[in-house]
């Protein structure tokens, strides 16, 4: 029935969850074919390419676009510097996208929510444009909610010292709001209203998250509560988006086979921030003295193999902990932690009556998440009104 056109930005967990949409639209609309545009970078955010070659063998609905790449300043890219780079490579390839579109002519466009750039270039091709949240529901209330708080608060949220109401969220102390957008008088602010008035012009949203999991924010986004003042495009709640296919040989996989059952905490760390040596060590101490089972992957562009590791660990801590731990380097999502918290909350996490609540609460989830991906789900009658929105007047059948 047509080509859809993906466009992530250069980073792992984005670049990722956006294919994973794709591989969902083709397996049950395989009539589609995909093309993914790709922007080539030369600084770290993630194997892409190795990912890339790892979809396009067994995929071949699945097209990958390299667009021409984009010259950066020749210098070390820190972590904190990684969401400016990235903004700045995706304005300065605003033309190789409108020319990859004309020449591929989609039947429609999923950006991702910082590929805004692509709506000028896809209007004048008259190509609809929906945009992609990794994220969940409460992104999407936050969005699309700051144009009204920013007519509603004349002062930075940095400065206010009191509690913002949003539809379908708990209050939250302005201390509490995004860094990014603290400062209203910040360019990162002026960006994020834009990206939301971009967003009001698409035509529809898509998201990474199913129904159950997030019933409030949903609620809220289809009433049109976080947009009083016109309409809000179709909400398409499609996820969980996960990444199937593994053939479980990868070492981690076959070390987590061999422990008992729900007895590893996996702790995963950011790719945009460095942790240094001393923040390593804490964590690694509060690892061992836990006594818990541990699966914990370190990011960090200077650690290269276990040498390295040895280096920034507590001395002999990788071998004191092997029958229980294992430490991998290779990237993961953004999370932060605090050093001195680790002991404590491994433990309330897997000793405490509190822990085995918020464990039994993750496993009820996980069902919710099945039953949404299942046929009749509601992630797969979203899926099913995100194609027909496509073509309004072809009857569209599940598979």
């Amino acid at each position: 029935m047509g080509t859809i056109v993906l466009y992530p930005p250069p980073l792992m967990g984005h670049f990722i969850s956006m294919v994973e949409l794709g591989k969902s639209i083709i397996k049950h609309y395989p009539s589609y074919t995909i093309t993914v545009l790709s922007l080539t970078n030369s600084f770290n955010t993630g194997s892409i390419t190795s990912y890339v070659r790892h979809i396009s063998a067994p995929i071949p609905a699945i097209t990958f676009h390299h667009l021409p790449v984009i010259p950066l300043p020749d210098q070390e890219i820190h972590p904190s510097m990684l969401g400016s780079v990235v903004a700045n490579l995706i304005r300065r390839s605003i033309n190789n996208v409108a020319n990859a579109l004309q020449s591929i002519s989609p039947t429609t466009i999923i950006a991702d929510v910082f590929c805004t750039s692509a709506m000028a270039s896809a209007a004048s091709l008259n190509i609809p444009v929906y945009f992609f949240i990794t994220s969940g529901a409460c992104c999407v209330v936050e969005l699309l909610y700051l144009p009204t708080l920013d007519r509603n608060y004349p002062v930075s949220f940095k400065d206010m010292n009191a509690l913002i109401y949003e539809p379908g969220l708990p209050p939250i102390p302005s201390s509490e709001m995004q860094d990014t957008i603290q400062d209203r008088n910040s360019e990162a602010y002026r960006g994020y209203l834009e990206l939301s008035r971009c967003m009001l012009k698409s035509s529809g949203i898509i998201v990474n998250t199913f129904d159950s999991m997030e019933p409030k924010p949903i609620k809220a986004i289809r009433d049109g509560l976080c947009v009083p003042d016109q309409p809000t495009p179709p909400l398409y709640c499609v996820g969980p988006l996960l990444a199937e296919g593994s053939d479980g040989s990868h070492e981690c996989l076959k070390w987590l086979d061999g422990q008992p059952k729900e007895s590893v905490d996996y702790l995963c760390f950011g790719s945009e921030r460095e942790f240094s040596s001393d923040q390593l060590k804490e964590i690694a101490m509060g690892l061992e003295l836990s006594g818990h089972r541990f699966l914990w992957v370190i990011r960090s562009p200077s650690i290269e193999n276990n040498d390295d590791l040895n280096l920034l660990l507590p001395n002999g801590i990788l071998e004191r902990t092997k029958e229980r731990g294992f430490v991998l380097n290779t990237w993961v999502p953004q999370v932060q932690v605090m050093a001195t918290e680790v002991e404590k909350r491994v433990r309330q996490l897997m000793d405490s009556e509190e822990g085995k609540v918020i464990r039994e609460m993750a496993k009820a989830r996980k069902v919710d998440a099945a039953r949404a991906l299942s046929e009749g789900g509601s992630s797969r009658v979203a899926l099913k009104r995100l194609v027909e929105s496509w073509q309004p007047t072809t009857s569209l059948w599940l598979i």
